[in-house]
């Protein structure tokens, strides 16, 4: 059970086709992409690689920009189809991952080695917002799209809700490593989105 691989390329296919359905700009191959190439630059901080893997896979495998609840959808997934290729507690945490990306709060588990994966996952689903700024303004313009029925003075409100929660953290980021390389940029970033949501 355990010596086979969590994502195997049946799944990996699977879950692609999801990320290529039409309406997603943002929340696509490539974001599962860019994450994935983070969990290889990190992939000696992790306890668990294979699980942040998975977790990576299934965390926007739900996706409606009209559902309240995207990612208890993505996690019930998670659960459904790696059932007998895990272990229940490590299926559980990879669930907890997956719907902690809804509030990007880190989950309260026990182990410190969990609680350290959780955070270098989440911070690896945010670190967009620390891109370069062409690649932060492309993300902002992408997320806008996937809102497209959203009409804009509910956008603006809505999108800058997001953003200034983000703002009013003390940390955006969860671990050292992430509010070194991206924290800077990141609050750059959205200070501008903030003020042309603001402008118009």
């Amino acid at each position: 059970m355990e010596n086979e691989p969590l994502i195997d390329d049946a799944l990996k296919s699977e879950l692609s086709a999801l990320y290529r359905a039409q309406g997603r700009h943002y929340h696509n191959l490539a974001h599962i992409e860019a994450m994935l190439a983070l969990a290889g630059d990190y992939r000696r901080l992790l306890a668990d690689p294979e699980a942040i893997e998975a977790a990576i896979w299934f965390h926007d495998a739900v996706y409606d920009s009209k559902a309240k609840d995207n990612e208890a959808q993505s996690a019930a997934l998670a659960e459904k189809k790696l059932a007998g290729r895990a272990a229940p507690s490590r299926l559980d945490r990879i669930s907890a991952m997956i719907v902690a990306t809804a509030t990007h709060q880190v989950p309260p588990f026990d182990d410190a080695t969990a609680t350290r994966d959780a955070s270098l996952f989440l911070d690896m689903d945010l670190s967009i917002l620390g891109a370069a700024p062409d690649a932060f303004d492309a993300y902002e313009r992408a997320v806008r799209r996937e809102y497209h029925w959203v009409e804009e003075p509910m956008w603006r409100a809505g999108r800058s809700a997001v953003l200034k929660s983000f703002l009013a953290r003390p940390h955006i980021f969860h671990t050292q490593e992430f509010r070194q390389r991206f924290e800077p940029q990141a609050r750059e970033n959205i200070a501008r989105s903030l003020a042309a949501l603001a402008n118009g």
